[in-house]
């Protein structure tokens, strides 16, 4: 295993926290003995990035149309759901109060963190499950967004051009701030993951798949099928929003093998940096019960060098011998685990 630039900042950054240092000089340890890489994706895999078609004559929408969710008194209309610089709170007691970056966000360029992420941090398929994150990875990663380090495979996916223009407005205030109230929240169990050889057809919509109208279905292939279980909710923005992913046949059992020894030596076994049952140790965010395709899309781009930065230089050795099935596999036990 080398030891570039990437890895010694890595380890200089841990210097002053021995427990997690400890973990971490583990998992570059057990790098350092893996066979030489496999076969990499050779591009990022359409599905995991959804992409909007083109807009063809949409049909009309009434943006004074009044909107509800379960369980909700709140009431909003078609034109303030869709309103960037509103974040939609259907759930007010599910968190605790949130600052005006999460709330209101701040014009032009500053949408409100709760706008896409909900105002639990929820998220979606579309974008990162913030709620319970540590508040030093949250402001890692606006700091890598911000500087260029973590960006996107796909150049024109709304979600992540978005993420790195509010990154680079955003003062430090606002991050830290915004960094703290996510962190201090409890992720919701929203994702049941289910092994099938055949899935409904879907299209994309609103940058991640919704299920065609009708009864067609097609081989689940190489891939990974996650939709919202009722689109309109989810539209709504509810944070109460649940999902349904299905995946391969034995990608679960495949899964747990390298999550919990790594397969066979094929990589690091994940519960070593991530910790037990995958919720997280020190700098190493809990991945557990997140968005399959979220996590994949992470894989891809740590694995093939798009996603940089210096805590992600581990990661990118501990999984350069992963095949495409094997991040699927692996990106799949995570989201089960609850």
């Amino acid at each position: 295993m080398g030891t570039g630039p990437g890895v010694t900042i890595f380890i200089h950054s841990l210097a002053k926290r021995p427990a997690v240092a400890a973990a971490a000089a583990a998992c570059l340890l057990a790098a350092a003995s893996l066979p030489a890489a496999g076969a990499p994706l050779s591009g990022p895999p359409a599905w995991a990035y959804p992409i909007n078609p083109p807009a063809t004559n949409p049909p009309p929408t009434d943006e004074r149309t009044l909107r509800h969710v379960p369980d909700s008194r709140a009431v909003y209309t078609t034109a303030q759901v869709g309103d960037l610089f509103i974040a939609p709170d259907w759930h007010p007691e599910d968190h605790p109060p949130a600052p005006a970056v999460v709330t209101q966000g701040r014009p032009p360029d500053v949408y409100p963190c709760g706008h896409c992420h909900r105002m639990t941090g929820s998220g979606g398929p579309e974008n990162a499950r913030l709620a319970g994150l540590p508040a030093a990875y949250i402001l890692q990663q606006l700091a890598d967004y911000r500087h260029g380090l973590r960006t996107t495979a796909v150049a024109n996916r709304v979600p992540q051009t978005y993420m790195i223009r509010i990154a680079k407005a955003l003062t430090p205030q606002e991050m830290t701030a915004a960094a703290q109230y996510f962190s201090a929240l409890t992720p919701k169990n929203t994702i049941r993951v289910i092994e099938t050889a055949e899935v409904p057809r879907t299209h994309v919509e609103g940058w991640r798949l919704a299920v065609d109208a009708g009864t067609g279905r097609e081989a689940i292939g190489h891939r990974i099928v996650e939709f919202p279980d009722v689109p309109e909710d989810f539209e709504s923005r509810d944070t109460r929003a649940t999902f349904t992913a299905y995946v391969p046949p034995g990608s679960l059992a495949r899964g747990k093998l390298l999550v919990n020894s790594g397969g066979s030596a094929v990589s690091v076994a994940c519960i070593v940096c991530h910790g037990s049952q995958l919720r997280g140790l020190g700098v190493a965010p809990p991945i557990a019960g997140r968005s399959p395709s979220y996590l994949m899309r992470q894989l891809y781009e740590i694995q093939s060098g798009i996603r940089a930065g210096p805590n992600v230089a581990p990661m990118k050795v501990a999984i350069a011998g992963l095949t495409p099935d094997d991040l699927i596999a692996s990106a799949a036990w995570a989201a089960s685990l609850r």
